[in-house]
């Protein structure tokens, strides 16, 4: 798919991957439960074992394919009991499967620094595993699916990404964050901002699916925290001299790259639904 859209400037492969990619995503959302969880448990795998890689440029040896593992376990487990096919009593089954990692490492003669790359496998459960596992969370209510709140949550993710792209482009000259992420501005933060509450305001509208102004505040938690969390995602990438943490989604990057957003706003979007739900 790279070499076939290579041809292309940097902006039309961005339209071409993101069409694409947001029509694989919606109809998984849509077609069933079961295909939105398989969709998600791919974006994970994906940008867990991308995370692994990257931390490993580094010369440390995290558990990748383990770790991956065990997010991919995670987010089986939480999808399967939150929409009531499985008991509550199978969480319990990742307390063992975590602490598993202690004994691989045993084995592992060559890694001089055994504990601060547990630390870095961990890392990859907990950042990027971690938050995907509760995107089952978020689309499951008392054991009810429900497609339109994923998808509206998403669809303000990705206006407020477009939104701060865009005006950011055109208009950005007053630097966020210069020494974390150069191109980043004031300006491209504030388009972000609108264009997530216009998406907010059109969703309450005509998806009534959770109160009005929930969705105000579900896009004021992604402007804020999924420009945090894109701005962490840059401090990894600059730890290890990286432009994009890979090249798969062409005008993207990689999936880190792409989901950086969702990873760090997730946490806190589950928290506010939970407790005023």
């Amino acid at each position: 798919m790279n070499q076939r859209l290579d041809k292309y400037s940097n902006l039309t492969q961005r339209i071409i991957a993101a069409v694409i990619g947001v029509a694989i995503i919606i109809t998984g959302i849509f077609f069933s439960a079961y295909t939105f969880w398989l969709v998600f448990l791919f974006l994970s795998i994906m940008t867990q074992y991308e995370f692994y890689k990257l931390v490993g440029l580094n010369g440390n040896l995290p558990l990748s394919i383990y770790g991956t593992i065990c997010g991919t376990v995670l987010n089986a487990l939480t999808f399967f009991i939150e929409k009531g096919d499985w008991p509550f009593k199978f969480y319990y089954l990742i307390v063992p499967l975590l602490a598993i990692t202690f004994f691989i490492k045993l084995y592992k003669r060559k890694d001089p620094k055994p504990f601060e790359n547990l630390g870095y496998t961990f890392l990859g459960i907990i950042y990027v595993a971690v938050p995907f596992a509760l995107v089952n969370e978020v689309a499951m209510e008392a054991h009810h699916y429900k497609p339109l709140l994923v998808l509206g949550i998403l669809v303000i993710l990705w206006v407020n990404d477009s939104g701060a792209y865009f005006v950011g482009t055109m208009m950005g000259k007053r630097k966020l964050f210069e020494r974390i992420s150069p191109k980043k501005t004031w300006e491209g933060l504030f388009g972000g901002a609108i264009s997530s509450l216009i998406a907010a305001l059109v969703f309450s509208k005509y998806y009534n699916v959770i109160d009005p102004w929930k969705w105000i505040v579900i896009a004021g938690i992604i402007v804020v925290t999924g420009t945090l969390g894109d701005l962490v995602e840059s401090l990894f990438k600059r730890s290890i001299a990286i432009k994009d943490s890979g090249s798969f989604i062409p005008g993207h990057g990689g999936f880190l790259d792409r989901f950086d957003g969702l990873l760090l706003s997730m946490p806190f979007i589950l928290t506010f639904l939970k407790i005023f739900a």
